[in-house]
């Protein structure tokens, strides 16, 4: 259970990644679900809609990775 509790929270941390809403979304969904490979099938489900549920309701300005290496 604690490992269930980490992979949400964490999903839900980085589920603000994208631009637009579906972006988030989606990358929310793909993030959880990989976290949640952890534990097992019922933990790629849950990840999946926690994250992607996290993903649709962020906006852009929530989550703040700062400026990309790339353009420093």
């Amino acid at each position: 259970m604690k490992k269930l509790a980490m992979a949400m929270i964490t999903a839900a941390l980085l589920a603000g990644c994208g631009t637009t809403t579906g972006d988030r979304t989606l990358s929310g969904a793909g993030i959880g679900a990989g976290i949640g490979l952890l534990g097992g099938p019922p933990g790629v489900l849950i990840g999946a809609a926690v994250g992607g549920a996290a993903g649709a309701i962020t906006d852009p300005e929530d989550v703040n990775l700062g400026t990309p290496v790339w353009r420093n």
